[in-house]
C-alpha cells in the first residue's frame, strides 16, 4: 500500500509529458491501483482514497482539456507538408531506427505526372548510410523499405518510387476535399503554433524633425506585413517605433526655434515644413560659430531635464508625429512609439553592467566594448561622457528581452546596419541577455529602393523622395488608369474613390513585398499599376471578378454557407483538382514565411492561386447558362464553393500584405 501511494504521489507531482501520454499514464496508475485492491478499500485507508480522487480529478481535467485542444486543431487550417513530414518522419524512424536526425524531405510536386507531394529523403540517407557505416545502398533500396513502414493515415491515397528513389505521393480526394469543406464553414484558420510566443517587432523608425522619404517605405511595409502575418498566427505582438528623438541634433534644433520663435513657451509656433526647419537650423549649426556654441549648450539643457528645453524638444517631436502619423494613415500602419529618449534613462546601468562583468575597455578616453568575431567595437560612453547608438542599441535590447520578456525579436532595418546590429545581438548574448538556442533574434535586412535608371530613388535635385509626395503620385496615376478604363463610368463616387486608394496604396506595398526583401528593387509605378502579371492591379481584379461569379448567379452568402455544410467538394475534373491543393497550400506558405521572414513567397503563391484559378473558370462552367437568352439554366454548386474558398484565401493573403480589396473594381 505504502508503494501504491507512493507512485501515485510521484505522478502528481512528475509531469513533463504531453496530455496524451499522461492520460495513458493515469488510466495505467488507476488499473494498477485496482489490481492491487486499493479501490474501495475500508475508511482507515482514507490518504490512499484521497490520492486515487485527484488522480481521477487529474484524468477527467486533462481529459477534458485534450478534447478542448482537439477542437481547436479541428478547425485549424492543416499544414499537409507538415502533415507528410510527421507520417515520412514516423515511417523512416522506423525503417533506420539506428540513424540520428535523419534527412526529411518533403516538397510540392512541381508536375501532376509525378503525384502531388514527393518524399526525397533516400537520396540523403545513402550517403549517411556510406559515411558512416560504410554501407552501399542505393536509394531505390532506401525509398522501398521507407514505403513498407508508412503508418496508417487519413490523407494519403498511394505512394509510388521513381527515378534513383523519389517517393511520389498521392493525395485522397476525399481528405482534400474534406479540408476545403473546413475551410469554407470555419473560415481561413492558422495552422497550430503549439506555444504562443511574445513577437517584438522593430520596424519603420523614422527621425524626428526629418520626414519621412523613400528609404523609409520598405522598413514600414515590411513590419507591417510581418506584424500582421504574427499576429494571425497567434502570437502576442508588439510593433515599435524606434523614433530617432534624441541626440545632439535637437541642440541646434532647439536654438534656432529660440531665435525663430521666441514666444514658443505660449504661444505653439507654426512651424509648417519641418525639413526647410532642419535644413535652415542644419546651415547655421555648420556656418555660424556662434550658434554652434549655443546648440551645444542646448544639448547638455535638455539632457540635464531642463523643463523649458523638454518643452522645445516635445514641440519638434509633436510636429514630427502629426507628420509621420498622416503616413501611417495612408498605409493602414499601427504602431507603438518608444523613441531612442525612452531609454536615455538606462544607460548608465548600461555601461555600469557591462564594466562589472569586465567586457569595458578605455580607449583615447572612451569606453569601449569589444565583442569575440566582430573587428570594430562598440561605444557604450563617449570621451566627453555623451552616450551613442550603440548604448542605445544595447539598452533597447536589454529591455525586449528582460522587460519585455520578448521570445522573439525581429529588426527591419536596412542591411547597411548589419554589422553594427550583428554586433548588438552579439553583445547581449556575450553578456548573457539571453540564449539563442531560446530566444530568436532576427535582423530582417533589406535592400535599397532604386530609380528606374538601376540608381538610388532620389528627386532630379539629388533630394531622398518625400514619402507623402510618392503616395499622392500613386493615387493620381490610379484614378487615371481607373478612368483609362472608364470606372468612372460604372462605379459611384464612393466606389471609385475605394479602389482609386485600393490600386494605389496596394500597388505600392505589393511592388515592394514581392521581391525578395534582401535585394534591391526598381521602383516603376508604370509596371506597379499594371494590371497584367503578377502586380496588385491583376489581382485586385481577379479578386473582385470571383467575387463577382455568385453575386451575378444570385447566390447569396447564406446559400453558400448552406451548400458548404451539406455539399461535399468534387474534384473530378484535373483543373478543379489543382486549384483544390493550391488552395491547401497556404498554411505552409506560411510556416515557411514564419521561418524564414520572406515575404514574397506569399505574394507568389497569391499569384499562383490567381492563375491556377483562371485556369479552372476557363474549363469548368460554374454557371450554365443558355446560349440563345442567356438565363442561368444550372448552377454547379460544388464550383461555386471553389470560388468562394479560393477568395477567402486570397482576401486572408491581402490582409496579412496590408492590402484592401474592393468588391467592386
Amino acid at each position: 500500500l505504502t508503494g501504491c501511494i507512493s507512485r501515485c504521489g510521484f505522478i502528481l507531482w512528475e509531469r513533463k509529458c504531453g496530455p496524451e501520454n499522461e492520460i495513458k499514464s493515469l488510466t495505467a496508475e488507476i488499473e494498477h491501483l485496482k489490481n492491487f485492491g486499493c479501490l474501495g478499500v475500508s475508511p482507515s485507508l482514507e490518504g490512499l482514497r484521497d490520492e486515487n480522487a485527484k488522480l481521477k480529478y487529474r484524468l477527467n481535467f486533462l481529459q477534458k482539456s485534450l478534447q478542448e485542444e482537439r477542437n481547436k486543431t479541428v478547425k485549424s487550417m492543416i499544414n499537409i507538408n507538415s502533415r507528410l513530414q510527421e507520417i515520412f518522419g514516423t515511417a523512416i524512424q522506423a525503417a533506420y531506427p539506428e540513424l540520428e536526425n535523419p534527412p526529411l524531405v518533403v516538397t510540392p510536386s512541381q508536375q501532376p505526372k509525378f503525384g502531388d507531394y514527393q518524399c526525397n529523403s533516400a537520396m540523403g540517407i545513402t550517403q549517411i548510410l556510406l559515411k558512416t557505416r560504410e554501407q552501399k545502398v542505393s536509394p531505390r533500396e532506401i525509398a522501398e523499405k521507407i514505403t513498407k513502414h508508412i503508418p496508417a493515415n487519413e490523407c494519403i491515397e498511394k505512394v509510388e518510387i521513381a527515378g534513383p528513389g523519389f517517393i511520389n505521393v498521392h493525395l485522397r480526394k476525399d481528405f482534400v476535399s474534406k479540408q476545403l469543406s473546413s475551410l469554407l464553414m470555419n473560415g481561413v484558420q492558422p495552422p497550430a503554433i503549439g506555444k504562443r510566443k511574445r513577437v517584438i517587432l522593430d520596424f519603420s523608425s523614422p527621425n524626428i524633425a526629418k520626414e519621412m522619404h523613400v528609404g523609409h517605405l520598405r522598413s514600414t511595409i515590411i513590419g507591417e506585413s510581418m506584424c500582421r502575418l504574427f499576429e494571425f498566427a497567434g502570437y502576442d505582438v508588439l510593433r515599435l517605433n524606434h523614433l530617432g528623438d534624441w541626440g545632439t541634433q535637437f541642440g541646434m534644433l532647439i536654438a534656432h526655434l529660440q531665435d525663430k520663435f521666441p514666444d514658443y513657451l505660449t504661444v505653439s509656433p507654426p512651424i509648417g515644413d519641418l525639413q526647410a526647419f532642419y535644413k535652415e537650423s542644419k546651415r547655421r549649426f555648420d556656418t555660424e560659430e556662434e550658434f554652434k556654441k549655443r546648440a551645444y549648450q542646448c544639448v547638455v539643457l535638455l539632457q540635464s531635464k531642463d523643463p523649458d528645453f523638454i518643452k522645445a524638444w516635445e514641440l519638434i517631436c509633436d510636429v514630427s508625429r502629426k507628420e509621420f502619423q498622416k503616413i501611417y494613415n495612408c498605409l493602414d500602419v499601427t504602431l507603438t512609439e518608444r523613441g531612442e529618449s525612452f531609454y536615455q534613462d538606462m544607460m548608465k546601468d548600461i555601461v555600469k553592467e557591462f564594466e562589472d562583468k569586465g567586457f569595458v575597455q578605455v580607449d583615447d578616453g572612451r569606453k569601449v566594448v569589444f565583442v569575440p568575431g566582430f573587428s570594430v567595437p562598440l561605444t557604450i560612453m563617449k570621451s566627453d561622457g555623451g552616450y551613442t547608438y550603440d548604448t542605445s542599441d544595447l539598452a533597447a535590447l536589454r529591455h525586449r528581452l528582460l522587460e519585455e520578456k520578448g521570445d522573439i525579436l525581429i529588426y527591419v532595418v536596412d542591411s547597411g546596419q548589419s554589422v553594427h546590429l550583428q554586433t548588438v545581438f552579439a553583445a547581449g548574448q556575450m553578456i548573457g541577455w539571453y540564449d539563442p538556442k531560446v530566444t530568436r533574434i532576427t535582423h530582417a535586412a533589406f535592400g535599397v529602393v532604386l530609380g528606374e535608371d538601376k540608381k538610388k530613388f532620389k528627386t532630379r535635385s539629388g533630394d531622398a523622395v518625400r514619402l507623402m509626395d510618392l503616395l499622392e503620385e500613386g493615387l493620381k496615376r490610379a484614378m487615371d488608369k481607373l478612368k483609362d478604363k472608364e470606372r468612372d463610368k460604372v462605379l459611384t463616387p464612393e466606389e471609385l474613390k475605394a479602389a482609386q486608394m485600393s490600386v494605389a496604396f496596394g500597388c505600392i506595398k505589393y511592388a515592394d513585398l514581392s521581391h525578395n526583401r534582401l535585394n534591391d528593387y526598381v521602383f516603376s509605378f508604370d509596371k506597379m499599376l499594371d494590371d497584367r502579371g503578377n502586380t496588385a492591379a491583376y489581382l485586385l481584379y481577379a479578386f473582385t471578378r470571383i467575387r463577382a461569379i455568385a453575386r451575378l448567379a444570385s447566390i447569396d452568402e447564406e446559400m453558400l454557407r448552406k451548400a458548404a455544410r451539406e455539399e461535399a467538394l468534387v474534384l473530378d475534373h484535373e483543373k478543379e483538382w489543382k486549384l483544390g491543393k493550391c488552395i491547401l497550400r497556404f498554411p505552409e506558405i506560411l510556416q515557411k514565411i514564419l521561418d524564414d521572414l520572406l515575404l514574397h513567397t506569399l505574394c507568389d503563391y497569391l499569384y499562383e492561386l490567381a492563375t491556377t484559378f483562371t485556369e479552372f473558370y476557363d474549363n469548368c462552367y460554374c454557371v450554365e447558362k443558355d446560349r440563345q437568352s442567356g438565363q442561368i439554366v444550372k448552377v454547379n454548386m460544388w464550383r461555386l464553393l471553389l470560388c468562394e474558398a479560393t477568395a477567402t484565401i486570397m482576401a486572408k493573403g491581402f490582409d496579412i500584405l496590408g492590402i484592401k480589396p474592393v468588391e467592386r473594381m
